[in-house]
């Protein structure tokens, strides 16, 4: 024989014991129907309780906290005239946690599970301030970071560093996003988020059928000595161009494998074969010569005559697959890195060398997660001390 829920008044025509028992059915797994049917009461009011409920069983907690199923079992050790010792045996939990759990929700005779889990779910939940708006100091440093383009992810490693024991001064990069834009949370100044190198929420994919002649005698970047693969010696280069407005300006791009230190090179003359050829030739050869053991290139035309660019300079260059940028991946976070400053639609014209110079230092002195939190100028600094005296 089904046993009716006993229906009595309260907001929704329904008491706390009846939740109880509605959620303790459909846990069981009794139908919304039939349980309108036991209650005595609409569908729509079923849903509207269980709609609730469902979002207290789905709602992330820690271990120690206390799960709805345990608030139901000291509900019925209440009502069998359990003492506490015993009903926290039962769910193998501290005594004293129980004793506040059921003090902080009216006692014994008014405890009920719903309406505890529902209290438990809105502390947690309730509107408060984030850790860096609490703390000036902590979102200064935040703040002045930000301003010098760094990223999130290296602002929370250097806090760490910084910081090892001092846990008030540390945030993690997840709670310096949330802080720029999440409205709830914010506390650092939104205009800041022109800083981050990303400024669209998601990537939009594009397509482009290939239109590029094939480089004559070209070597494939897999023939790349394995010294250069494993990043173990300082001198292997992966180089790009990045295009201005139109694509009727460009710069090109360096960044030496090991030590992730950027070279950028004026193209005042265009972007044709001769042009980057001779501007690159003239900037690698100002490296000590243990430093320019190679060059990864993507297959543009712009290095159709790497080999008398390798006959000039010694460097041998080499070529990636077609749409395969990840064969040259530090060149292509670079380039992503460079957009803060020229942001697509840039005249490169209008930049001078020493303009060029001044962002290159810019980045190279940022540390790197990477490289243990140093910076590419340091690493690369103590590979040419090496280097001269080999």
């Amino acid at each position: 024989m089904k046993v009716l829920i006993p229906a009595a008044s309260s907001a929704l025509g329904l008491s706390l014991d009846s939740v109880d028992e509605l959620v303790r059915l459909a846990r069981a797994g009794v139908p919304y129907r039939e349980l309108a049917v036991r209650a005595s009461c609409a569908l729509s009011t079923v849903y509207e309780h269980l709609g609730a409920a469902t979002l207290v069983l789905r709602h992330h907690r820690a271990a120690h906290h206390l799960r709805v199923e345990e608030r139901e079992e000291i509900r019925a050790g209440i009502v069998r005239g359990d003492s506490l010792r015993a009903i926290a045996r039962t769910l193998h939990r501290n005594v004293s946690c129980l004793s506040r759990e059921v003090e902080r929700n009216g006692g014994r005779g008014a405890y009920r599970a719903y309406r505890a889990d529902q209290r438990a779910v809105q502390a947690v939940r309730r509107p408060r301030s984030g850790k860096i708006a609490s703390r000036a100091e902590l979102r200064r440093v935040i703040e002045a970071k930000l301003e010098q383009r760094w990223s999130p992810e290296q602002i929370a490693h250097h806090l760490r560093t910084q910081y090892p024991h001092d846990e008030g001064m540390q945030a993690s990069h997840e709670t310096i996003y949330q802080s720029l834009f999440v409205q709830a949370r914010g506390s650092l100044r939104r205009e800041l988020t022109k800083y981050l190198r990303t400024k669209r929420m998601a990537r939009k994919p594009r397509s482009r059928a290939e239109t590029r002649g094939r480089i004559v005698d070209m070597v494939h970047v897999r023939e790349r000595p394995p010294e250069a693969e494993d990043r173990a010696v300082p001198g292997h280069w992966e180089g790009d161009l990045l295009l201005g407005a139109r694509s009727r300006s460009a710069i090109a791009t360096l960044v030496e494998r090991k030590t992730r230190l950027v070279l950028l090179v004026a193209l005042p003359a265009g972007r044709t074969t001769e042009a980057v050829t001779a501007a690159l030739g003239s900037k690698i050869v100002t490296l000590p010569e243990a430093l320019r053991r190679s060059l990864t290139w993507d297959q543009g035309k712009e290095m159709a005559a790497h080999a008398r660019f390798t006959n000039d300079t010694g460097v041998p260059v080499f070529f990636c697959d077609p749409h395969s940028p990840w064969q040259r991946g530090s060149n292509e976070n670079t380039n992503g890195l460079l957009r803060d400053y020229f942001p697509k639609g840039t005249d490169f014209s209008a930049f001078t060398q020493a303009d060029l110079d001044t962002v290159a230092d810019e980045l190279n002195t940022r540390p790197r997660q990477t490289l243990g939190s140093r910076t590419p100028t340091e690493v690369y600094a103590q590979d040419v001390a090496v280097a001269l005296t080999a």
